[in-house]
């Protein structure tokens, strides 16, 4: 059985083209976090992913550069000589369904609700709430 299912992040936009009779094709990278790491190595792998079809449209209707991607596909090997004549092998992902990772809002907004959880919460006076299990020792101004 050739299965992978990979969840990552656009490295960057995905490559649209279209063929002579009109089938989309999707080509792109995403970087996938390893859940382990030996020292010296990198810490995310970023296998080339290609769609067809459906698929390759989906992708480019809703997914850029940083998104997250859930790709279920299989494997595909293949070989071509270059211009130099060297056979050059080839290892890629063919996406056979994608899905969404996480929601819009936290795709875009991911680095400005981490900012906002910082923040105090301020009140309407501008004035910040205290919460209740707080002891008057450790405020100033007692």
């Amino acid at each position: 059985m050739n299965k992978v299912i990979l969840i990552g992040r656009f490295v960057r936009d995905p490559e649209i083209r279209y063929t002579t009779n009109d089938r989309c094709c999707a080509n792109f990278s995403i970087a996938v976090d390893r859940k382990y790491k030996q020292e010296g190595q990198q810490d995310a792998d970023f296998p080339r992913v290609i769609a067809w079809g459906k698929t390759a449209e989906f992708i480019e209707k809703y997914f850029r550069q940083g998104m997250k991607i859930v790709i279920e596909g299989r494997i595909q090997t293949g070989k071509y000589t270059n211009k130099e004549g060297q056979t050059v092998y080839t290892t890629d992902v063919v996406a056979e369904s994608v899905e969404f990772a996480e929601s819009k809002s936290a795709s875009s907004n991911s680095n400005s609700s981490k900012l906002a959880e910082s923040k105090p919460k301020i009140d309407q006076d501008g004035w910040m709430n205290i919460p209740d299990d707080v002891d008057d020792e450790g405020l100033p101004f007692n």
